[in-house]
């Protein structure tokens, strides 16, 4: 056996761990705390306000209104153990596959699915040690940095329509989430064995109601990319607060945007 191929196998037996495994049920854990916060901003913004410490109904926000509290650096140093098992158990993924992957077509999407994840959260680890680091730092908002962005790349040549190629694929993707939600596709990933029947249904509910309401933010937030690719204005390009903010404006908007501050939570 060559040292490459024992150095493979050892990083497999690591990645099916129980430690990792646990590592993995953590971060999950992690990201729902954060949709928890992100949800109860937005149920503020809902009713006309916002956070009280001003803070965005977005990712960022969420910390920002973890560490304000008197708990909040020990919880956030949590949040960073579970952020990295999350972002190692979806790297190991996409570097030795799923159990379930499938044919060829269906294992490498899947790895790239897991890699981009990896990578995602393991960027969202960083800003989260950075907070702990620093629990006052400059602020700038998520809206002004997709704002900025957007306008980027609205000034290259062909760039309106990779906006608004950009904003039709979110949609597309938010149809597609909404879709899991509502065909309860989320299932097939739960061992519901030791669940009762009223549990089950609890989970059900929830998986539906989350993932159509996680589908919908994604589908107005693909809308105002591809608005602002035709109007030629970047200023119309929403992150996940703005995106809220706009929803909460629209006629019955405090209505809808409560049923999915709802959903998020």
């Amino acid at each position: 056996m060559t040292p490459a191929s024992t150095a493979e196998q050892t990083a497999r037996r690591a990645a099916d761990s129980p430690w990792v495994d646990r590592l993995a049920r953590l971060g999950f854990c992690a990201r729902g705390l954060v949709y928890i916060v992100v949800g109860l901003i937005a149920l503020q913004i809902a009713g006309g306000g916002g956070s009280p410490s001003g803070d965005e109904a977005s990712k960022d926000g969420a910390l920002r209104e973890i560490v304000e509290r008197s708990y909040g650096r020990p919880l956030l140093a949590v949040l960073a153990v579970g952020l990295a098992g999350y972002a190692v158990w979806r790297a190991s993924e996409a570097a030795f596959g799923k159990r379930d992957e499938g044919d060829e077509r269906k294992r490498t999407a899947k790895r790239a699915g897991s890699a981009a994840k990896a990578v995602l959260y393991g960027a969202f680890l960083v800003s989260t040690l950075k907070l702990i680091a620093d629990p006052t730092p400059k602020r700038s908002g998520a809206d002004e940095q997709e704002s900025t962005a957007t306008a980027r790349l609205l000034e290259v040549s062909g760039g309106r329509l990779l906006v608004g190629a950009v904003g039709l694929a979110i949609i597309v993707g938010s149809g597609y989430v909404a879709y899991r939600g509502l065909a309860q596709k989320f299932n097939k990933r739960l061992d519901t064995s030791d669940m009762g029947r009223v549990e089950g249904k609890i989970i059900d509910v929830l998986g539906t109601v989350g993932m159509a309401a996680r589908g919908l933010v994604f589908a107005v937030a693909g809308f105002l990319l591809v608005k602002a690719a035709i109007d030629f204005n970047p200023e119309q390009a929403k992150g996940l607060d703005g995106t809220l903010k706009v929803m909460a404006q629209r006629t019955y908007g405090q209505l809808l945007l409560t049923v999915t501050s709802i959903g998020i939570i």
